[in-house]
């Protein structure tokens, strides 16, 4: 058996609608609406899906973007708390964890639900 890659993340939503408006609307989510069964709803994140459940645990996901200080900015434009303000985690120089030489870099926000959501981009060191 050779898992090849993480297919779906829940994340507790007590409020639903405005969970599914904050990842949709605030976070620019693409909401998949064709399925989407009582205290459920599913996101895309390329080719991981994002469940939001009104029955599920809180999880810390982490959302990899292009540039963390301006998705950063946005949020907070949009009136997001933000919790730790982008900074750099470490240089790859083995390519272990992204190409080698760059910069992983990481802020953290919390959603509407409260949860702590990760952001990290790799960029050159």
């Amino acid at each position: 058996m050779e898992i090849s890659h993480l297919h779906q993340v829940a994340q507790r939503a007590v409020d639903l609608d405005r969970a599914v408006s904050f990842y949709r609307d605030v976070v620019g989510l693409t909401h998949l609406v064709t399925f989407n069964p009582p205290g459920l709803a599913f996101f895309s994140l390329g080719t991981t899906r994002l469940l939001l459940d009104t029955g599920a645990p809180t999880a810390l996901h982490y959302l990899g973007v292009d540039d963390v200080a301006a998705t950063t900015e946005r949020l907070r434009a949009a009136g997001v708390t933000i919790e730790t303000e982008p900074h750099m985690i470490f240089v790859d120089d083995t390519g272990l964890f992204g190409p080698a030489g760059y910069a992983e870099t990481m802020a953290f926000f919390r959603d509407s639900q409260d949860n702590l959501v990760g952001l990290v981009s790799h960029n050159p060191a």
